[in-house]
């Protein structure tokens, strides 16, 4: 994926080169003396001055720069826009510089049919990601298009940006998309095995970090794709073992996550707010004023996140992660080579099924304010959002101009982007 932008001699523009390294003075000189230069371009990748400064996180100049152009999204060779290479770059001041001049992150790149949240995904810049969900579920994106339909917004080979983070191996990026509401059973369509789950291609790349992520929201371990392996063959195909055993099919399903997951699919597609506990905290605190909750609502197991599943017969509660290490770890018996039953460790009664628990919601709260308080201060949880596991009328990126992406390293002149599957 590099995608360095280094100057050739015979290409080397002062205006480009005085952006890369920062030299304020030289930029201001310049364009006060040819204001058009704001719109110049590199010969071969057509990058405008913008889009040297986004993707080497100059700021100062980036400023400068959309103070003088009043357009930041400008495309270059490849339909980029300086968003996008700002994403790319995990630049997190310029993300939230070009959001505030009105950068589109509607725009896809001519490459691979991507969208700067795709790049953030990809690249693992889970706070350039996050930047970006939070205008969209502020701006007109969220009214006119859909919030949930933007989180699980598809490229031109139909991953969404939870398969690339999945792919990628980057589980903070994972976690923050699931948190906004992707499809945690999504499957897509040309990228990778056409038919892949966000599951799938955790096991492909060996993250256990990822696959933990994906199956403490109720990501399903039978789901095949169109070749019809489980996640479970292709761990052991690319030889990850750590990956195989969580994925291991014929472990303990938590079926409740699974549940849990479908019941948050039945909200977001009925258009309805829905707003439970998410399966581990979040990087955000919760502030010190938020009311305190009794201590049953916590784990009594890890003491530290929302129960959210309970054992039907005796009535206990686990939070999702405790859940899921109890079923798939539960090791079979040596003299049967049988799988037992796993046992509540609250009773030590066998458990026969899981459902999810039972939320107390505050009706005559705002459906976008829900969240859950801690039984201590400086807790943290995170609450679902939108999104689904099967929302199938998510739209491809036929509807949508296009865009591209690359790798890490100074932009300035000309020079070829190579994006991998």
């Amino acid at each position: 994926m590099g995608q360095g932008l280094s100057c050739r001699p015979r290409n080397e523009h002062g205006l480009f080169v005085a952006v890369e390294f920062g030299d304020v003075e030289t930029v201001r000189f310049l364009l006060d003396k040819d204001p058009g230069g704001v719109l110049h371009t590199t010969v071969y990748d057509r990058h405008s001055p913008l889009h040297i400064a986004a993707a080497n996180g100059q700021i100062q100049i980036l400023s400068l720069l959309l103070d003088r152009s009043g357009n930041p999204d400008l495309v270059n060779r490849h339909k980029q826009t300086p968003l996008m290479l700002a994403a790319m770059h995990g630049n997190i001041a310029c993300v939230e510089k070009l959001i505030q001049a009105g950068a589109n992150i509607l725009k896809f790149d001519s490459l691979n049919g991507r969208t700067c949240l795709h790049y953030a995904a990809y690249y693992g810049h889970s706070h350039s990601l996050q930047a970006i969900l939070s205008v969209a579920r502020t701006s007109h994106v969220a009214l006119s298009w859909g919030f949930a339909r933007f989180v699980n917004i598809r490229d031109g080979k139909g991953a969404t940006p939870l398969h690339l983070a999945a792919r990628q191996k980057h589980p903070h990026c994972v976690h923050t998309l699931l948190d906004n509401g992707a499809l945690v059973c999504a499957s897509t369509g040309g990228y990778s095995f056409p038919g892949s789950t966000p599951l799938h291609l955790a096991a492909r790349g060996g993250s256990v970090d990822c696959i933990r992520e994906l199956l403490a929201w109720g990501a399903d371990r039978h789901q095949r794709d169109s070749s019809g392996r489980i996640p479970y063959t292709v761990a052991l195909k690319y030889k990850h073992g750590a990956c195989a055993a969580l994925l291991n099919p014929s472990s303990a399903e938590p079926l409740a996550l699974m549940e849990a997951n479908r019941e948050r699919e039945r909200n977001i597609l009925k258009g309805t707010a829905y707003s439970v506990p998410s399966p581990s905290h979040s990087d955000a605190e919760i502030d010190d004023t938020t009311s305190e909750t009794s201590d049953a609502e916590l784990c009594c197991i890890c003491f530290d996140q929302v129960c959210t599943i309970e054992v039907q017969d005796c009535g206990h509660q686990m939070c999702a992660q405790c859940t899921l290490a109890l079923c798939c770890h539960n090791k079979p018996n040596p003299t049967t080579a049988c799988h037992t039953a796993p046992v509540c460790p609250f009773c030590r009664s066998n458990i026969a099924q899981l459902v999810v628990a039972k939320v107390k919601v505050d009706t005559d709260s705002d459906p976008k304010d829900l969240s859950f308080s801690n039984s201590r201060k400086s807790r943290r949880f995170r609450n679902y959002s939108e999104g689904s596991s099967s929302y199938k009328s998510l739209s491809t990126v036929g509807s949508f101009g296009r865009m591209s992406t690359r790798s890490s390293g100074r932009v300035a002149a000309d020079n070829e982007w190579l994006d991998k599957p």
